[in-house]
């Protein structure tokens, strides 16, 4: 994956801001961005376990990972879509990377390591070190492409992990599939329904159909479903109310 000039621009802006910094006593919150990390070139620098982690959140989202340390831990070596480097870290390796993690368990090696990344635009994170950071790694649950991520803004774990146990019950599986089935039918949808508000109202109906149901509608249920709306039937009514 490439960055474009534009977003290399605005990483540099985001470096060279006080955006990161908790002034006046106020309490920091991270932008919550979602950005496409499949087949990028990312960098762990360490490999304990917290280096291990890391590593496995990026594979779960496509990166390719590349981790450098003099010592890698057992569940790092061999996984698909890692390179294992066995030495200590040199500028050099940052060429080309999108993301950087240092998860050295040297502070001033990981600080130098940000102040590397910032120079030349590179997102980094530094565990434990919030004032090294630009980005944190969210507690999340993930099914297909829907992502519910959660921040403290670095403050506690336990706290992001009980939000995550909390909506397990409403991320799920079968979200994640009727997500699926919704992306599918984007462009068939735009084609039959002129207005934005029907489109939605028809998104809205096979959700509830599916959630209901417990599986994802057949395609008798959404033709149905569509001939309604082409018909201005009853949802034109509801949205009006």
């Amino acid at each position: 994956m490439n960055i474009n000039k534009e977003c290399r621009r605005v990483v540099y802006q985001i470096h060279n801001t006080a955006v990161f910094k908790n002034q006046g006593g106020a309490v920091l919150a991270y932008f919550p961005m979602y950005i496409e990390l499949q087949d990028a070139p990312c960098l762990v620098l360490g490999g304990g376990s917290i280096a291990c982690h890391k590593v496995m959140v990026l594979r779960d989202f496509g990166a390719l990972v590349t981790v450098i340390a003099p010592e890698i831990h057992d569940s790092i070596k061999g996984a698909d879509g890692v390179e294992c480097i066995y030495r200590e870290y040199d500028g050099a390796d940052l060429e080309g990377k999108v993301l950087v993690v240092a998860a050295t368990d040297d502070t001033a090696v990981n600080r130098r390591i940000s102040e590397e990344c910032r120079t030349r635009g590179i997102l980094v994170n530094a565990v434990d070190q919030p004032e090294d950071c630009d980005f944190i790694f969210p507690s999340y649950i993930r099914k297909g492409g829907v992502v519910a991520a959660f921040s403290s803004g670095g403050q506690s774990p336990v706290v992001t992990q009980y939000l995550k146990r909390k909506n397990e019950t409403v991320v799920t599986d079968m979200v994640g599939r009727l997500a699926e089935c919704l992306g599918s039918l984007r462009q068939t949808v735009k084609d039959q329904i002129p207005q934005p508000w029907q489109r939605k109202a028809v998104y809205e109906k096979i959700l509830q159909i599916g959630l209901a149901e417990g599986q994802v509608p057949d395609e008798s249920v959404i033709q149905n479903i569509l001939k309604e709306m082409e018909k201005d039937g009853p949802y034109e009514a509801a949205e009006n109310e």
